[in-house]
């Protein structure tokens, strides 16, 4: 199967793609900084660097328990193996550990004009939130070309996408580590019913969600799990930004009307969740909970998920695979570290998430096929900073693949460029050095969250919604014509 993208829709995101490159080669380093200068109001310092001898500190607003547990060992990786000059010192902020605190918070500096941090660590989910309000440097202005291509033309896109204007295609964070989700299942319970999941190439090649719901409800049938699925379907943000989206985009469905739409513009573009693939997907998770039926569905498997999946969220859905207790499993790459050490690696594999329609088959531009959500962090910096000369050689030296790789050994963070998951050191990082091939494919087939600047309450109503339909309070077309309305409403 494809990855999503190769369609109509990711010539667009190409073409929006290869624009932050263009506009970098085309004022050159020098001009880039005078361009930040002028960001900046005419700073008499924009380098930050210095010839004196004297040293530059970059204070970088982080995750607080990273720095404590590996700030040391981060700037001597940066400086050792990334290249980053002597005379440049880093100083880690830990912030909050909530991600919605450590966005307040940046939004309040930022917005006061403060020149501290000097560069930020920006969830990939709300980075975009403070590009469009111009908050964060202009990158295509800042890096070097070299740099630029090389996340052009290397990294995952879907996950670069998320830190480029939508409307000027110049680029605004340089992406740090993604997160994929993967679905994990019992590899020996698998087996044992026949079936087999590496002559089959089940880690790299998605199948779909009616042989996927055949394969749950037999073999849970015939053994001692309790649960044939257990995933995250709580009202709360990760419903709407991952588990829904990724539901309904592999039925070829989409929040608004398609992925070119992802980041507005907010009242321009179309609400589309009363559509059928979006109506079909809730269906289908009916089926697989209540075994409901569905002329569309009668060959499809089902109740075999809890009903409890409507209230539980990562850590809650993860405990009844690492006890045992569930056959697959859908989750991000921590649960794999977590699984394996628990159950044993030759006890746990991981699939690409199924999907009901191919691309091709999709009604909205860039979905169908295996979809995964999106996670993970960018770096971005400060317009406000008198050391941007100094940020742009830290941004740059995380991008140095031996720091990348060395990010993925010490935190499990993953590398943002897929060529780095086939290298030894990647791969024999243990237990997820072993699943890396079911990662780079979910890395290749992301779905990224619609966020803007109204994305907070749409989500809210939207995982409302969601779980009313999957509860059975109301019917899924019910439920998606409230939506549709909800939704409507707050794009205004």
């Amino acid at each position: 199967m494809p990855p999503h993208g190769t369609g109509s829709g990711q010539d667009e995101t190409s073409v929006s793609r290869r624009r932050f490159v263009a506009g970098a080669g085309a004022t050159g380093m020098a001009a880039g900084l005078a361009g930040c200068a002028g960001v900046l109001g005419g700073n008499s310092n924009p380098n930050g660097s210095n010839n004196s001898g004297s040293t530059t500190t970059v204070t970088w607003g982080f995750d607080a328990t990273f720095a404590n547990d590996h700030g040391e060992e981060f700037s001597d990786l940066l400086h050792n193996e990334g290249g980053l000059s002597d005379d440049i010192e880093i100083e880690l902020e830990g912030g909050q550990e909530d991600t919605g605190g450590r966005r307040a918070n940046y939004n309040r500096l930022l917005s006061a004009g403060e020149a501290s941090p000097d560069m930020f660590m920006m969830d990939n989910g709300w980075v975009n939130i403070f590009i469009q309000r111009g908050q964060v440097a202009n990158l295509s202005e800042l890096l070097s070309d070299d740099a630029l291509t090389t996340i052009d033309e290397e990294y995952f896109s879907g996950f670069t996408d998320t830190a480029i204007a939508p409307q000027s295609g110049d680029l605004y964070g340089v992406p740090l580590y993604p997160d994929y989700p993967v679905m994990l299942y019992r590899k020996d319970l698998i087996e044992e019913a026949g079936y087999d999941p590496e002559g089959e190439n089940w880690a790299t090649e998605p199948m779909t969600w009616q042989r996927w719901s055949n394969i749950a409800e037999e073999v849970t049938a015939n053994s001692d799990v309790e649960y044939g699925f257990t995933t995250q379907w709580d009202i709360y943000a990760g419903t709407a930004c991952c588990t829904f989206n990724e539901v309904l985009s592999s039925w070829g469905g989409a929040y608004f009307g398609g992925r070119d739409n992802l980041f507005g513009p907010v009242g321009e573009r179309p609400v589309t969740v009363d559509s059928d693939p979006v109506i079909n997907s809730l269906q289908m998770m009916r089926k697989f909970v209540h075994d409901e039926e569905y002329d569309h569905l009668s060959e499809y498997g089902g109740g075999f998920a809890p009903t409890e999946i409507l209230g539980w969220i990562e850590d809650a859905s993860l405990a009844p695979f690492t006890n045992g207790d569930s056959l697959f499993h859908r989750n991000w790459p921590y649960a794999i570290a977590q699984s394996a050490n628990e159950l044993g690696v030759e006890n746990v594999g991981t699939m690409p998430i199924p999907y009901a329609v191919s691309e091709s088959e999709a009604e909205f531009q860039g979905t169908g096929g295996s979809t995964s959500a999106l996670g993970g962090w960018h770096v971005t910096a400060n317009p406000n900073s008198e050391k941007l000369d100094a940020v742009r050689q830290v941004m740059e030296a995380t991008m140095v693949p031996e720091v990348q790789l060395s990010l993925f050994e010490i935190e499990g963070w993953l590398p943002p460029r897929s060529e780095l998951f086939n290298s030894d050191q990647a791969q024999n990082v243990d237990p997820t050095g072993q699943y890396l091939d079911t990662l780079r494919v979910a890395g290749e087939n992301t779905m990224a969250r619609p966020v803007t600047s109204v994305w907070s309450d749409q989500s809210s109503v939207i995982a409302e919604q969601a779980n009313r339909v999957v509860a059975q309070n109301v019917s899924a077309a019910e439920g998606m014509t409230t939506l549709q309305s909800e939704l409507e409403d707050i794009e205004g």
